[in-house]
């Protein structure tokens, strides 16, 4: 960061909170003398800047009772209101920028305000001007009255809008139909109307300026497509016509205004934020990368701070890869603002923390700077200024001695923001792999004898494997990128392979990997964009066919093997447990995603330990410890939201407790261990009995539901009172009276490892779990007291599998 420690400071001149009115019009005359547009304004209206007012915000408030308190009885009179209220507003932005009283994130979220404001109030005026000129538009399924949809793109999207924006804006209704008057109008043709007459209101130029220049080129079929349209026909857009870049262009798409914006927000997510995670948005923003550079080179703009290298676009980039990559399983990457998902990246171990600070840095220079452009003449311009005095002033509100340390501080940021963009961007090698041949059909022996070269014990039936993956249904029926990657992966997958202790084996398992991910391309474009998870997932195929096996069955999995940090670190028990509740709490009301999202979850934390019990880092005791923590939190997570979902629950939180015995009971689980449980509750209220019924039926079955992400537990309920004929859940009075007057002796044998499990801690009835090695006692009806048995801990590895 040396290389760009200069006298610089693109707050400008700090100065204090201005109190008297001398050092308020000190403040007004400095933003004069470094914004001509300020200065345009003011000797026009004078009256604009009341010097009072730079003391503080101009706030959405403020801003909607100023339009309240002006007679818009017209189009004519709140065209003019609109365009009084952003000059207030913009002369009031640049006076504080300029004068190092706003921070980035007041200007830009000052300017949005005012994009929001203006359209919502043009929407309202409009909304009742046309429904008595046309009648009110009526949806044909709902036989509802139908709004305008106003979806913001781009900058505004994600309330980040520069003091010179364009407006990137979709106009979007939810159902076709016609509207209710004598002479009806079709739904379709109302809106289009009412986008016109909007898209004039904001963008034409009068007497008084203009409010928001307005883009309309990202809607369905870009400047050929109808300026409104309906949901249905957007979501059909998406599903049969949508373009890789548009998921880019719509991940920071945000409803300004509109009576269905949650429906329409859930419609456009699946189209940009995938379920599973999507590596193969690395292609498609590398291209629509070189596609810009291309433009940067034609044009020679090199010196574009938002398009030319290490400009704003290479962040928003980066931002939005991780996006497009995750959002569809992390909920919180959707948030469409680049200042505020770059540090949830360094949280998620993303990007390195030293990394994030740098480009946070780099974005909000840039973007200051690129304000400070703008003010010049309130033009959309991103070029650095070519004159000498127009880069004197550039300088002088930046804060920097002269223009020569602003470009060495601005050279700084661009070259951090470039080597991070490379870093993470870098094509996968495009170049022929010295055993591309061993893929294709060619000479036989030459191959054998390569085989033989690298270390193949069994080169023939290695060839072989190699020739069945090749000449598979699966793989021939495969697109022609797929085919590509899956052509420059299996000669490095024999490299790799042939490194290892045992490398025909090796080799084996992780063919059988690529054919089970052979149609999955995101996984494809994450092996060869991250070579190392290729490494690290060979050594857990040479060690363990069960860990190779588990690989194949979950390649989500793949994900976990990117980041060593993580991967070994030991497990964060309570951490881990806010994590998945995060999650589960993120897919409220979907229990099938709440299923797979607790798979994932388990599956994650399993790779984990697996490799960490592979490396030699985990004792066996330590290893059944983590394997049972892990049931346990997952046991309670189930216990909680399978009870939120029951509708007849008569208390908030169920007296009521998952026991388990068994490997579990003892914490002695293995990696495919099923789980022996038992419930029971102790609560006299009436209907009890049958909500705690339903509740371990409920349990039961979302733990041994198949989901995509497979199985949670297999769960064996045998041990119950009478076995497989007696009741599912048990009183715990009922449960005493058995083990006393019926329960066999080998039923008594099992309660000494028998202790809550999941749930049951605090609210259930009183066989709760106490920590290992201290006395506890059940109800009396057991008899006797007894410790949780240490001794029972098994030492056969051949139950890790």
């Amino acid at each position: 960061m040396s290389v760009i420690s200069v006298n610089c400071n693109l707050k400008g001149m700090p100065l204090p909170n201005a109190r008297t009115a001398a050092e308020e019009d000190l403040l007004i005359q400095r933003a004069i003398r470094l914004s001509r547009f300020a200065r345009w304004l003011l000797e026009a209206e004078p009256g604009l800047l009341p010097a009072a007012s730079v003391r503080a915000p101009f706030s959405a408030d403020e801003m909607r009772a100023r339009l309240a308190a002006t007679e818009a009885g017209d189009e004519t009179s709140l065209s003019h209101a609109l365009r009084d209220l952003r000059k207030r507003v913009m002369l009031r932005v640049i006076a504080r920028d300029l004068c190092g009283l706003a921070t980035l994130e007041e200007v830009v979220a000052t300017v949005s305000a005012l994009a929001d404001i203006a359209i919502s109030a043009a929407v309202a005026h409009l909304e009742r001007q046309l429904a008595v000129e046309y009648g009110e538009p009526i949806g044909k399924d709902s036989s509802r009255a139908q709004k305008l949809h106003v979806v913001g793109m781009g900058k505004l999207g994600g309330a980040e809008l520069n003091v010179s924006s364009d407006i990137d804006l979709v106009f979007v209704y939810p159902e076709d139909g016609e509207t209710r008057a004598a002479r009806a109008l079709s739904n379709h043709e109302f809106f289009i109307r009412f986008a016109r007459r909007l898209i004039a209101l904001l963008n034409e130029i009068t007497a008084d300026g203009y409010v928001f220049r307005v883009d309309m080129r990202l809607r369905p079929l870009g400047a050929d497509g109808p300026l409104a349209c309906s949901f249905g026909m957007l979501e059909n857009y998406f599903v049969t016509q949508g373009r890789e870049w548009e998921r880019y262009a719509w991940s920071k798409a945000r409803v300004v205004c509109g009576d269905r914006a949650q429906e329409l927000t859930e419609l456009v997510r699946p189209f940009v934020f995938r379920r599973h995670l999507d590596y193969s948005a690395f292609e498609s923003l590398r291209e629509l990368h070189r596609e810009v550079r291309r433009e940067v080179e034609r044009r020679e703009i090199h010196d574009n701070i938002k398009l030319g290298p290490g400009g704003i676009r290479e962040i928003e980039f980066i931002v939005q890869l991780f996006q497009l990559i995750r959002g569809g399983r992390d909920a919180a990457l959707r948030e469409p603002g680049t200042l505020a998902v770059l540090p949830l990246l360094a949280e998620r171990n993303l990007l390195p923390q030293a990394a994030v600070q740098e480009l946070t840095a780099a974005y909000t220079f840039l973007r200051n700077l690129e304000h400070r452009l703008q003010y010049l003449d309130d033009r959309q311009t991103h070029a650095l200024p070519e004159n000498a005095e127009d880069q004197a002033l550039i300088a002088t509100a930046a804060g920097c001695a002269d223009y020569a340390a602003l470009r060495a501080q601005l050279d700084g940021h661009r070259g951090n923001v470039t080597r991070h963009f490379d870093g993470i961007f870098a094509a996968s090698q495009d170049d022929a792999h010295p055993l591309a041949g061993l893929w294709r059909a060619g000479d036989a022996e030459k191959n054998l004898d390569t085989l033989r070269e690298l270390g193949y014990r069994a080169p023939r039936e290695t060839l072989a494997r190699i020739a069945a993956l090749r000449d598979s249904s699966r793989v021939r029926l495969m697109p022609q990128a797929s085919h590509a990657r899956m052509e420059q992966l299996v000669p490095l997958v024999i490299e790799i392979a042939a490194r290892q202790g045992n490398p025909d084996a090796t080799l084996d398992r992780m063919l059988i990997l690529l054919e089970s991910i052979s149609r999955r391309e995101s996984y494809l474009a994450l092996l060869l964009q991250y070579p190392q998870t290729i490494e690290r997932g060979a050594r857990l195929a040479n060690a363990s066919p069960w860990a190779a096996d588990y690989l194949a069955r979950h390649p989500i999995l793949l994900d976990e093997l990117l980041d060593t940090t993580t991967l070994f670190a030991a497990p964060d028990w309570p951490q881990l447990r806010s994590l998945a509740r995060r999650r589960l709490d993120e897919a409220a009301g979907d229990d099938e995603r709440q299923m797979d999202e607790l798979g994932h979850f388990k599956h994650a934390q399993t790779m984990h330990l697996l490799a960490q019990d592979l490396a030699g880092e985990l004792p066996l005791e330590k290893l059944s410890d983590h394997l049972s923590e892990l049931a346990d939190l997952i046991l309670a997570e189930v216990l909680r939201l399978t009870w939120q979902g029951l509708r007849s629950r008569h208390c908030e939180e169920p007296r009521f407790a998952i026991v388990a015995y068994g490997k579990l009971g003892g914490k002695e689980l293995g990696y495919a261990s099923d789980l022996d449980l038992i419930f029971l509750y102790e609560d006299a209220a009436p209907g009890a009995a049958e909500n705690y019924a339903r509740l371990a039926q409920r349990l039961n079955s979302w733990l041994g539901s198949l989901t995509p992400s497979g199985v949670l537990y297999e769960t064996d309920l045998r041990l119950r009172p009478d076995g497989a004929g007696g009741l599912l859940v048990s009183s715990l009075e009922a449960f005493g009276e058995y083990q006393r007057q019926h329960a066999w002796v080998w039923e008594h044998q099992g309660l000494p490892r028998a202790r809550a499990g999941g749930g049951g801690r605090e609210n259930g009835p009183r066989v709760g779990a106490t920590p290992r090695g201290s006395k506890r006692r059940f109800p009396n009806w057991v008899g006797h007291e007894f410790k949780e048995s240490e001794s029972s801990k098994s030492t056969d590895v051949t139950r890790k599998h």
